[in-house]
């Protein structure tokens, strides 16, 4: 895990220009009291980190006081959490794609006709498989976040690749009924002139 996933703030890395609130100082102000229980600094340099937190001003200020540190149990807890809170996120939007796609795959196979076998239920079955993989994963007794993170990533290419794949199949079904109202047209156009030679001849 990197550094930036263990610091306050979630996954994604803070920006250190950003100004430092009351709360991020004490924050740093909480680990560094822990650090000094564990014994990887002492007295003075605790009340040196200290002094130099409270006088912080951005948030990249507080990072280097901390960046020869590693992260608290209470860190890492924290990032967990926030991983996880993003990834069931993930998965429940990742569940709403899947929904509007089943709603486009069951439009398709009804304007193709409605006949044979209703292909658009695995798109279904997909969706539940993942929901219950991921929550698994997220909170079951042996969590991965790295595996949940992971499967949504493929099924956002895959969802991807089939409506592609879905949009190609549409594009090609207007193609051949527009040839075919094309050929429609032709075949009454030809009518109507061999209508209009019988009555020219017939009138000679």
């Amino acid at each position: 895990m990197s550094e930036d996933s263990v610091r306050p703030g979630g996954s994604s890395p803070r920006q250190p220009e950003l100004r430092a609130s009351d709360a991020d100082r004490e924050q740093l102000a909480e680990e560094l009291r822990a650090h000094a229980v564990a014994g990887r600094i002492d007295t003075d340099e605790l009340e040196e980190r200290l002094q130099s937190t409270y006088a912080a001003r951005t948030l990249g200020e507080l990072d280097e006081l901390r960046r020869d540190l590693p992260a608290t149990p209470e860190q890492l807890a924290l990032s967990i959490r926030e991983r996880r809170s993003q990834l069931v996120r993930r998965t429940i939007q990742e569940t709403g794609g899947s929904t509007g796609l089943f709603a486009v795959c069951t439009a398709i196979w009804i304007f193709s006709g409605a006949s044979g076998f209703f292909w658009p239920i695995f798109v279904v079955i997909g969706v539940i498989g993942l929901l219950v993989r991921n929550l698994w994963d997220l909170y079951g007794p042996a969590a991965d976040l790295d595996a949940a993170e992971a499967r949504l990533e493929r099924k956002r290419h895959q969802d991807r690749d089939e409506r592609d794949s879905h949009a190609g199949h549409r594009e090609r079904q207007l193609d051949r009924h527009a040839e075919h109202r094309a050929r429609q047209a032709e075949r009454r156009a030809e009518r109507y002139e061999r209508r209009i030679e019988r009555r020219d001849r017939r009138d000679r």
